[in-house]
C-alpha cells in the first residue's frame, strides 16, 4: 500500500476534543470509514497484510471492529467472529474485564468461536491504551489457536500501547497519529 494513499485516510479522520471524557483526544475513524475512497485504501491494506497468512478467522471488538473485521474475513475467505460487551451473544460465551484508559470493560466471546486449527487475526479499529485489546487476546488464547495475529487501523503511539503486548504475537497497524 502506497504512503500516500494512508496519508489520505489519515488526513480524513476527526479528532474529537475531550471525549469521552475531558483531557481525552479522540481520533473519530467513522468519517474515514464514511469516505468510500479512504474505506477502500483500508480495505485493500487490511488484505495486502494477510493475504498469505492462512487466516481462518477474523475476531472484531465492538463496535468499530466490525466494520474493517468483516470487511477483511470476507476478503480473505475466512470466518468473522464477533467480540462484545455482555449480553449480547446467545450462546455460552467466556468474558473477561479489563481496564481501560477511562474505566473499566467486559467483553465476550463464543466459547465455541475458535479452535485449535484456527489462524486468528483480532482486529480493532484504534490503537491507545491496548487494554481493549490485551483483554481479547487473552480470551481468544483461551481456545489455543495455532496463531494469532493483532491488527489495528490507527495506533496512538504516544500512548504506548504496543508495549504492552507479548513478543511472540504480530502486532500491526496502517498509521500512527
Amino acid at each position: 500500500m502506497r504512503k500516500e494513499d494512508l496519508e489520505r485516510v489519515k488526513s480524513v479522520v476527526r479528532n474529537v476534543p475531550d471525549f469521552p471524557v475531558e483531557g481525552i483526544q479522540f481520533k473519530d475513524l467513522t468519517t474515514a470509514f464514511k469516505d468510500p475512497e479512504a474505506l477502500r485504501i483500508m480495505s485493500d491494506a487490511l488484505t495486502d497484510l494477510y493475504r498469505d497468512a492462512g487466516v481462518t478467522k477474523v475476531v472484531g471488538i465492538e463496535a468499530r471492529g466490525f466494520i474493517g473485521g468483516a470487511i477483511l474475513a470476507s476478503r480473505l475467505g475466512a470466518g468473522f467472529v464477533p467480540l462484545r460487551k455482555p449480553g449480547k451473544l446467545p450462546a455460552e460465551v467466556i468474558q473477561k474485564t479489563y481496564s481501560k484508559e477511562y474505566g473499566t470493560d467486559t467483553i465476550e466471546i463464543h466459547r465455541d468461536a475458535i479452535t485449535p486449527d484456527d489462524v486468528v487475526v483480532i482486529h480493532d479499529d484504534l490503537l491507545a491504551t491496548g487494554g481493549t485489546m490485551l483483554a481479547a487476546l487473552e480470551l481468544v488464547r483461551e481456545m489455543h489457536p495455532r496463531k494469532v495475529y493483532i491488527n489495528f487501523i490507527c495506533d496512538l503511539a504516544d500512548l504506548k500501547g504496543r508495549e504492552r503486548f507479548p513478543d511472540d504475537v504480530e502486532v500491526t497497524s496502517l498509521f500512527t497519529f
